[in-house]
């Protein structure tokens, strides 16, 4: 796939020469601007952040952090988005804050559906995403905000899986992730989150 080879080129770069990543408004992405024209989806949920999770650097380990700052069209402190450091495509896009559903974890854990020839354990620190989350529709929140802890979200689009997480971890979560595999937010409004923050879904005229 093409954002795998942008990925590879990527990697081989120095870091320390690369541009900061280029960010697009959540709602004003495609897929975040035509979902806030149409009613509907998931509420009245109650959600939990369980894990927050950076990366320094491109394929560097996941780095858990008891709390972490979000800034708002920047991303979260640490992170290599944030930073500016580490393997993403050149393609402006919204990835300030990326979540996954610890439920979509738990189905690979009990090959729910068998796509692959077992279970795959996949730990909150293994999937590249920030924000390991409980209870929370992530599908249905593409051009909605929502509330994590103080922190304001804007849904941008949903995530995609890619042949580099598999090459990275060994494992083929590609076919498994497809359409659970996360979604890509801006920060509407920055703060401190925790684990054990409250994720709810926010009405537009609390804006």
């Amino acid at each position: 796939m093409r954002d795998d080879e942008t990925r590879r080129e990527a990697l081989a770069e120095p870091q320390a020469t690369r541009p900061a990543p280029k960010m697009v408004e959540a709602f004003e992405h495609a897929a975040g601007s035509i979902a806030r024209g149409v009613p509907g989806g998931a509420t009245g949920f109650r959600g939990v952040l369980l894990h927050i999770h950076v990366a320094p650097a491109a394929s560097y380990e996941m780095e858990e952090l008891r709390e972490a700052e979000c800034v708002a069209g920047r991303g979260i402190v640490g992170d290599r988005y944030f930073d500016g450091t580490g393997t993403y495509s050149p393609k402006p896009d919204t990835r300030e804050v990326t979540l996954i559903e610890q439920e979509a974890l738990d189905a690979l854990a009990r090959n729910d559906p068998p796509l692959q020839g077992g279970a795959i354990a996949l730990a909150p620190g293994d999937h590249r995403r920030n924000l390991t989350v409980r209870g929370v529709p992530l599908n249905h929140l593409v051009g909605r905000r929502f509330r994590a802890g103080e922190v304001i979200l804007r849904g941008g689009r949903l995530n995609f899986p890619c042949k580099y997480l598999e090459e990275l971890l060994g494992l083929p979560v590609y076919l498994p992730l497809y359409n659970r595999s996360g979604l890509n937010c801006g920060i509407e409004s920055g703060g401190v989150i925790r684990p054990g923050d409250a994720i709810e879904l926010l009405d537009d005229a609390d804006a």
